[in-house]
C-alpha cells in the first residue's frame, strides 16, 4: 500500500466563475494567436496529434469555434451539413470537419488575424446571453457525444470547454512545430478544470497527483489513503487524459491494477 500526505481533493476545485471564465478565455485566445503568429510556411502543413489534421486545419477549427459562439446559426448549419457530408463520422467530428472545410481557401498567414477577430466577438456574444439561458441550452440534440460532458449545456461549453479545446490545440501546435509552449497564469485554471472533471467522474482507486510545472499542483482523487501515486508534468498528464500519444514520462507508484486504472482515465477535451 502506498501512503503519502494528502493535499486538497480535486473535487474541491471550484468551477470557473463566469467573470473568471471571460478572462481565461481571452488569455488563451491571445496565447493561441501568439503561437500561430510567425509560423513558417512549412509549419502550417505539419501533421498534428489530431488524426488527419495539419496545423492549418487545427487552427481554422479553433477560429470556427469562436466564430460559432458569435454566429450560432453557423454551428447548426455545419452540424446539419456534417451529417450529410460525412455520414461515417460522429456528429461532432463531422461538424468539426465542416469547420475546416469552410476555410480551405484562406491563406495560412491570415488565420491568426481571423482568430484575433472572432475570439473576442465570441466571448462577448456569450456574455450577452443570460446565465440561466446558457444553462438551459443543451448541446446533445446536435451532438449526442455531449451527454458524456460534465455538463451538457451551452454554459459549460462557453465557460470551460472552448478554452480547454483551444488550450489543448495550442499544445498540439507547439508539439507539431517545435515551438516552446509558453505557460502563463491562466494555464493553471485550464488544468484545474480538467482535474475537476476527472474527479467528478472518478470511480477508480484513490490516487495522489503530483504535477510539476507552472500549471501543476498536488491533488487527490477518490476517498481514502491513495493506493497509486502519479508524478509527471501537468501538460504531459493533459496529453494523456485527452488520449493523445505519450510525450514525456508519467511515473507511477502502486499496484499494477491501480496504475492501469489511472492510465486508462480520459477526460473530454
Amino acid at each position: 500500500m502506498v501512503t503519502t500526505s494528502a493535499p486538497a481533493s480535486a473535487l474541491d476545485i471550484p468551477r470557473t466563475h463566469p467573470l473568471r471564465a471571460r478572462a481565461v478565455n481571452l488569455a488563451e485566445m491571445r496565447a493561441m494567436v501568439a503561437a500561430l503568429d510567425g509560423l513558417a510556411a512549412d509549419d502550417w502543413t505539419r501533421v498534428t496529434a489530431c488524426e488527419g489534421w495539419t496545423v492549418r486545419d487545427l487552427a481554422t477549427h479553433v477560429v470556427a469555434q469562436y466564430e460559432e459562439l458569435a454566429r450560432p446559426w453557423l454551428l447548426v448549419g455545419r452540424a446539419v451539413l456534417g451529417r450529410r457530408r460525412y455520414p461515417r463520422l460522429s456528429p461532432l467530428h463531422a461538424h468539426n470537419q465542416c469547420q475546416v472545410d469552410a476555410r480551405r481557401e484562406v491563406p495560412p498567414h491570415a488565420v491568426p488575424g481571423l482568430l484575433a477577430r472572432f475570439g473576442p466577438r465570441g466571448v462577448r456574444a456569450v456574455e450577452r446571453l443570460p446565465g440561466a439561458a446558457r444553462r438551459r441550452i443543451r448541446l446533445s440534440p446536435l451532438f449526442p457525444e455531449s451527454k458524456e460532458l460534465a455538463e451538457d449545456s451551452m454554459d459549460y461549453l462557453a465557460r470551460v470547454l472552448v478554452t480547454r479545446d483551444t488550450w489543448m490545440h495550442r499544445v498540439d501546435v507547439c508539439d507539431a512545430t517545435g515551438r516552446d509552449l509558453v505557460l502563463r497564469e491562466h494555464d493553471k485554471e485550464v488544468v484545474g478544470q480538467v482535474l475537476l472533471d476527472l474527479a467528478l467522474d472518478w470511480s477508480g482507486p484513490p490516487a495522489f497527483l503530483d504535477l510539476s510545472g507552472p500549471a501543476g499542483g498536488r491533488w487527490t482523487l477518490g476517498r481514502g489513503t491513495p493506493s497509486v501515486v502519479v508524478q509527471t508534468d501537468a501538460v504531459t498528464l493533459m496529453r494523456q487524459l485527452s488520449g493523445r500519444p505519450a510525450t514525456g514520462v508519467v511515473e507511477y507508484d502502486g499496484a499494477r491494477a491501480d496504475v492501469a486504472a489511472f492510465a486508462a482515465a480520459r477526460v473530454v477535451f
